[in-house]
């Protein structure tokens, strides 16, 4: 059972903490017969350090609204089916693994921003760089200036161990099957300013660039079998994972795929909806045919 305490209590002695953060991500091997596929859920963790907390000036719940949650659960299945699951333990907010870690606002820093800053973007403008300063609702989120170390910290013991294991667990992958699919589990809010109503799913394959297009299609077959509406690329096609990854010709192969809140949990109050457990049972039908065809793949 998910553990729901917010809450993650640092080590109080005294003296330099060598990893105050503890293991970043859960991990779980795929059971044999292993296939080549790593499903990743970067925006699912709920944890959040007790020295984050006490520098919030907007309640907790604010907070975890940015939240992927229960995205882990949905796809808890995938080892079971012969896939891998990396499941990152803290919030988006606290260190987003979708970000490039040099995506950051210097103005957030009281000392200087812990790493070199990359050209401002669009997101980095709007408060959503690699280490975020505001929440749902577009609010900030800090009742004061970060200071290097501690954005140095996040970095360090979270999105660069994140993005270790799972560059190494692909590698992997591809040594032992001759090519990998990654696929990057997501949820996106049912309601977005401006738009029509969101599809079921929304595949990003950063338009083509990041996975065999056979494999795209397949997929997209798939889900709407079993009744999922579904668009391609818009208005997700692929964050700094995707990007990263995404490398066909070498034999990698990367996917986005975003769920809708709407079909699985209440949004406001982040609980699971009556709907959960059918959708996760539907899922995982579609996951064992994404095990498939990555089976099928050409090699690297």
């Amino acid at each position: 059972m998910r553990d729901t305490s917010p809450a993650l209590k640092l080590d109080d002695t005294s003296g330099p903490v060598e990893n105050p953060f503890g293991a970043p991500f859960d991990f779980a091997e795929a059971e044999a017969p292993a296939a080549p596929v790593l499903f990743a859920s970067p925006h699912s963790g709920f944890l959040y350090p007790a020295s984050m907390q006490a520098a919030l000036c907007v309640p907790l719940i604010d907070v975890r609204r940015t939240e992927d949650a229960f995205v882990d659960e949905l796809f808890a299945g995938a080892p079971a089916l012969g896939g891998s699951l990396l499941a990152a333990r803290y919030g988006r907010s606290v260190v987003d693994l979708n970000r490039d870690p040099h995506e950051l606002d210097a103005a957030m820093f009281a000392d200087g921003p812990p790493r070199v800053c990359a050209m401002p973007t669009a997101r980095v403008e709007a408060g959503l760089g690699c280490l975020p300063r505001v929440g749902a609702r577009g609010e900030a989120i800090y009742g004061r200036l970060l200071s290097r170390a501690e954005g140095e910290e996040r970095l360090t013991h979270l999105h660069d161990v994140y993005h270790a294991h799972l560059s190494g667990a692909l590698d992997t992958l591809r040594s032992r099957h001759g090519h990998a699919l990654l696929v990057d589990c997501h949820s996106m809010p049912s309601v977005q300013p401006g738009r029509r109503a969101l599809t079921d799913i929304v595949l990003g394959d950063r338009f083509g660039s990041s996975a065999d297009a056979r494999l795209i299609v397949r997929i997209e077959r798939s889900f709407r079998a079993h009744g999922f509406t579904v668009a391609r690329n818009a208005p997700y096609a692929g964050g700094y994972t995707t990007r990263r990854y995404g490398r066909p010709r070498r034999g990698i192969h990367a996917l986005q795929i975003e769920i809708n809140r709407g079909l699985y949990m209440d949004e406001h109050r982040i609980v699971r909806s009556a709907g959960f457990s059918s959708l996760k049972q539907t899922l995982e039908l579609v996951i064992a045919q994404i095990i498939e065809a990555a089976r099928l793949l050409p090699k690297g």
